[in-house]
C-alpha cells in the first residue's frame, strides 16, 4: 500500500494572510516475504499573532521499520518569530528541537537570532537570504565519533552561524513551480563541525489545488557517531494539495 500525499509547500512569512497551514502524510507498507513500514507526517503553519509579527512553525515526524527492525524514528520542530516580514530587511528569532534515531541523536536544541533580506517579494516568485547565529546542544546515545577529539562526550555544545537561501518561482505561465531551501551551518568554534542541506522541489500543476511534485533532499553532517555515513540523499514523488 502506497499513499503519497503532500499537503505541504513552502510558506512565505511575508504573505498578507493572517493564517496559512499545510499538513502532509505519506506512507508505505508491505508484508509477506519482506515487511516494510514507512510513515511520515509534516505540518507547516504561519500565523500573525500581532500586527507586525509572524510566527511560523514547521514540524515533522518520521518512522521507518524493515522486518520489524526500526530504522528511523525522528522528530523535527523548526520555529521562527519574525518582526515586520513585509519589509525588505527584517529580524527573527528561532528555536529548533530534533531527534534522530539512525544518527544516534537523543535530542538536539538550537536557539538563536538573525536577519533576512528579501531580494524578491512577489506572490508568484520570491527569493530570500538570511544570516543567523545560534547556540546548539546535541545529546548523543554513544560517545565514539568519526573525529576522535570528540570521543567521550555524550553532550556536544557549540555556537554556530548559518547562511540561508530560499525561494519559490512560478515558471512558464504557472505550468511549473520551482522551490528551493538550503543552508550552510558551521560551528564558530570548531572548523570540522558543520552541516549543509539543500532541498529542491519541482511541481507541475494538475488542478487549482493539486500539483504533482518531485522533491530532492541532500544533507551532510560532518560530525557523526562512528560507522555512520555523513551524507544522505532522498528523491521522492507525490502530490501537493493546497488550500490557498
Amino acid at each position: 500500500m502506497f499513499y503519497p500525499i503532500f499537503l505541504s509547500a513552502q510558506i512565505n512569512e511575508s504573505d498578507s494572510l493572517k493564517l496559512k497551514a499545510n499538513l502532509s502524510v505519506t506512507g508505505f507498507w508491505q508484508s509477506g516475504n519482506v515487511e516494510t513500514l514507512i510513515f511520515r507526517a509534516k505540518s507547516d503553519v504561519a500565523v500573525k499573532p500581532w500586527k507586525k509579527w509572524v510566527f511560523k512553525t514547521k514540524n515533522s515526524y518520521v518512522y521507518q521499520a524493515f522486518d520489524k527492525d526500526k530504522a528511523d524514528e525522528d522528530i523535527l520542530s523548526l520555529n521562527f518569530l519574525y518582526f515586520n516580514p513585509d519589509r525588505k530587511l527584517y529580524p527573527f528569532v528561532l528555536g529548533f528541537v530534533s531527534t534522530n534515531f539512525r544518527r544516534e541523536i537523543d535530542v538536539r536544541y538550537l536557539f538563536g537570532t538573525g536577519i533576512t533580506y528579501q531580494l524578491l517579494n512577489h506572490k508568484k516568485r520570491w527569493l530570500k537570504f538570511s544570516i543567523s547565529g545560534e547556540y546548539e546542544e546535541t545529546d548523543y546515545f554513544k560517545t565514539t565519533f568519526n573525529r576522535s577529539e570528540y570521543n567521550g562526550n555524550r553532550s556536544i555544545n557549540t555556537f554556530r552561524g548559518t547562511l540561508w537561501i530560499n525561494g519559490k518561482y512560478h515558471l512558464f505561465k504557472d505550468k511549473m513551480i520551482l522551490s528551493h531551501e538550503s543552508y550552510y551551518q558551521p560551528s564558530l568554534e570548531k572548523g570540522d563541525n558543520y552541516r549543509w542541506q539543500a532541498d529542491i522541489g519541482l511541481e507541475l500543476p494538475v488542478w487549482k489545488f493539486l500539483n504533482f511534485k518531485i522533491n530532492y533532499l541532500h544533507t551532510i553532517e560532518s560530525l557523526v557517531v562512528v560507522d555512520q555515513k555523513q551524507e544522505d540523499q532522498f528523491l521522492t514523488f507525490g502530490l501537493t494539495l493546497k488550500s490557498y
